[in-house]
C-alpha cells in the first residue's frame, strides 16, 4: 500500500506578518510549525503502513525553509519526503496550491500507484479547508472529509470504511480506493519521534522539484497568476473599547426588560447589571 500524505509548513500564528505591498503573508525568517492538522493525517497514515505494509510518502509545497519540515515527518516514520518549490510558486492561493501538488501526486503516482492520499482538515493560516478537495477534484477521486476514525481497509475489495463528522452528528462512510481523506485532531494521538527516526531525518535530504520537473509549462495555473483570490487590504483590528456600565432598576420586571432591551439594541458596548428590589447601592 502507498499512501500520500500532503503537509503545509504554516507559520506560528503569533509572529504571522504580511507584506504591504502584495498583501501576501511573509514567510521568510519567521518560525514555522507543521500544521497541526496534517500531523494527525501523518500519523494515520504511519498507522496504517504498520498495519497493512507499504510505504508513506509525504509531499509539500514552499519555500527551502520547509525542508525542515518535511525532516521532521521523517522524524515521525515517513519513507520519503518531497518539496515542490520554485519562485514561480510564490503568492498561490488554494487553486494554483492544489494544482501545483496535483502535479507532484500525478508524478509519485508513476513510480508506484497511490492508493490513499491523505491531508489534514485545513491549515492553522488560511483556515480554507480547500486544497484537499481541490485535490481530489483534479484527481478525480472520492472526497472523505473531517474524518476523525478509519473503521475498516480492505485493500484486496479496493475499499474503506470511515466515521466523519457532520454537523450535528457523524456518518459512516464507504468508499472505493484510491480517496482522498481529511483528518481532524480526533482521529489519533501523534507518536513522539523515535530515536532512529531522529538519527535519518538528521541526514536526510527531501527530494525536491520545480515547475519543469513537475512538467508544468503554463505559468497562468500557478503562483500568483494562477490564483483568482485577491487580498486587497489588510489590517490589524484596533482595540476593544470598553462600554460603561449601567445599572437598572430591577423592582418593576417588565419596565426593566423594556429598558434592558433598549440598551443592548443601541448600546452593544454597555455592561447592564440589574438590582432587584431588595438590593442597596450607595
Amino acid at each position: 500500500m502507498h499512501i500520500v500524505v500532503s503537509i503545509k509548513q504554516v507559520p506560528d500564528t503569533s509572529e504571522v506578518r504580511i507584506d504591504p505591498r502584495t498583501n501576501t503573508m511573509i514567510r521568510s525568517g519567521v518560525p514555522s510549525i507543521i500544521n497541526p492538522d496534517d500531523v494527525h493525517a501523518l500519523e494515520e497514515a504511519i498507522r496504517l503502513k504498520e498495519q497493512f505494509g507499504g510505504r508513506v510518502t509525504v509531499v509539500t509545497m514552499g519555500p527551502a525553509q520547509a525542508r525542515d519540515a518535511l525532516r521532521e515527518t521523517i522524524s515521525y516514520g515517513a519513507d520519503e519526503a518531497i518539496l515542490c518549490s520554485d519562485r514561480r510558486f510564490a503568492g498561490a492561493d488554494t487553486l494554483a496550491t492544489s494544482y501545483a501538488l496535483w502535479k507532484a501526486i500525478l508524478k509519485i503516482g508513476e513510480a508506484e500507484p497511490v492508493d490513499l492520499l491523505l491531508c489534514g482538515r485545513q491549515a492553522l493560516d488560511g483556515d480554507t479547508g480547500q486544497v484537499p478537495p481541490g485535490l481530489a477534484t483534479r484527481l478525480g477521486w472520492p472526497q472523505l472529509t473531517s474524518v476523525f476514525k478509519i473503521e475498516e481497509l480492505e485493500l484486496s475489495a479496493r475499499r474503506i470504511v470511515v466515521h466523519r463528522a457532520v454537523e450535528g452528528g457523524e456518518e459512516i462512510v464507504c468508499s472505493r480506493l484510491p480517496c482522498v481523506i481529511t483528518c481532524t485532531r480526533e482521529i489519533n494521538i501523534p507518536r513522539y519521534p523515535s530515536f532512529p527516526n531522529m538519527v535519518r531525518a538528521a541526514r536526510y535530504q527531501p527530494t525536491t522539484w520545480d515547475k519543469t520537473d513537475l512538467g508544468i509549462d503554463d505559468d497562468s495555473q500557478i503562483g500568483l497568476r494562477g490564483s483568482p483570490t485577491i487580498v486587497s487590504k489588510v489590517w490589524a483590528p484596533g482595540p476593544r473599547k470598553r462600554g460603561a456600565t449601567v445599572l437598572i432598576d430591577g423592582s418593576d420586571p417588565e419596565a426593566a426588560a423594556s429598558q434592558l432591551v433598549r440598551l443592548l439594541m443601541h448600546e452593544p458596548l454597555l455592561e447592564v447589571e440589574v438590582a432587584s428590589a431588595g438590593d442597596k447601592h450607595d
